[in-house]
């Protein structure tokens, strides 16, 4: 068995509202988009449909089952492009990030990006932001036939990185991402960026709940595992 103070032996984070607060960005494309289609939805309920899923499920929910692959790919590419044409010029961290990824590289810790997003999108980002370096692989929707709730891409992820699920921790910011990695059997920190603490907090599954990355260090996430050990 790994010793706990080696733990976590890899860290994995999401990237939309983990890496970058683009979720304002990802709800304001989708209702460009839905608004010039003469579309309707509920703006209160928008973010239940297309923050931390693949395109494909909003597509089918806002389109109806019959769209085609051929269609959602060619709205997924419309949809993406437009997204990131907005979102450049404010690619920027969330605040203590960075602090953190250091202090994982410093310590040798291997780090990964799983994401729902497109590949594009999440090269895109990661390049953006100047932290490439940083990741040994990156890991994007693409790559999965499940999409989150599934475990699919945080298993891939561990995979990738050659090393078991359970001595990984990983960031979420959405009840599905956090679905995901709990049943990938990792340890889970959620960053409430998208939805409040209180709510994070009664869906009951993450193992730690932080407002933000300056609430965490190194030291923390291996507390995560000495406190079952």
């Amino acid at each position: 068995m790994t010793s706990s103070h080696r733990l976590p032996a890899a860290v994995i984070f999401d990237m939309d509202g983990v890496l970058v607060d683009s979720n304002p960005f990802h709800l304001q494309k989708w209702a460009d988009f839905l608004d010039e289609r003469g579309i309707r939805y509920d703006p209160a309920e928008l973010p239940k449909h297309v923050l931390g899923l693949r395109n494909d499920h909003a597509f089918r929910f806002f389109f109806g089952p019959g769209i085609t692959k051929e269609e959602m790919a060619r709205l997924d590419e419309e949809i993406e492009a437009r997204f990131r044409r907005t979102f450049h010029a404010h690619a920027k961290p969330l605040p203590g990030l960075e602090d953190l990824l250091r202090q994982c590289h410093q310590a040798g810790v291997p780090m990964a990006v799983a994401s729902s997003a497109m590949a594009k999108n999440v090269e895109f980002v990661v390049g953006a932001l100047g932290f490439s370096a940083y990741f040994r692989c990156l890991v994007s929707g693409d790559e999965v036939q499940h999409a989150k709730p599934h475990p699919e891409i945080y298993l891939r992820t561990a995979q990738k990185l050659g090393l078991p699920p359970a001595a990984c921790v990983a960031f979420e910011d959405s009840f599905v991402g956090i679905e995901a990695v709990k049943d990938a059997e990792m340890k889970c920190v959620a960053i409430a960026t998208t939805f409040p603490e209180a709510e994070l907090r009664a869906h009951g599954r993450a193992d730690l709940i932080v407002p933000g990355f300056q609430h965490l260090d190194l030291e923390a996430l291996r507390r995560l595992f000495v406190a079952r050990s």
